[in-house]
């Protein structure tokens, strides 16, 4: 009887640690997120074409994605960003999260938006890739 409480006394410590284990290396990653800086581009003077941008997602790559921006020229002379869409991804971004984040930036021509409600960390990663692509149409 003794033998039986030992091994599951072993095996709850076992459990226990990964359980930690885990704990701390999420932790890790939603501080490493929440840190990620999101650039000031100067939406004016993007150059007209399609770019793709990429972020790695992070030291586990959990946030991994990449994205296409397509920038035309408006009848006035300005280039505007009229589409982002997703490429790639590691995460199971909704349609929902990416129209509205997306959106977002395209209404506002900038980078400075909001994230989506219960989505800041998803949306910053994707706010990096789109970054990425816009650095590019500098």
């Amino acid at each position: 009887m003794k033998k039986k409480k030992y091994i599951v006394f072993v095996f709850a410590l076992i459990i226990m640690n990964i359980s930690l284990s885990s704990c701390e290396k999420l932790n890790l990653e939603h501080e490493e997120a929440r840190n990620i800086i999101i650039e000031n581009i100067d939406f004016t003077k993007l150059n007209v074409g399609e770019y793709t941008g990429y972020y790695a997602g992070g030291m586990y790559g959990w946030r991994e994605n990449e994205c296409r921006i397509l920038i035309e020229e408006l009848n006035n002379d300005t280039n505007r960003v009229v589409t982002i869409e997703l490429i790639s991804s590691k995460s199971d971004y909704t349609k929902q999260f990416l129209d509205t984040l997306y959106n977002r930036v395209i209404t506002k021509q900038s980078l400075q938006v909001d994230a989506v409600s219960g989505a800041t960390l998803d949306s910053k990663a994707c706010l990096k890739a789109v970054e990425n692509a816009l650095i590019k149409a500098e």
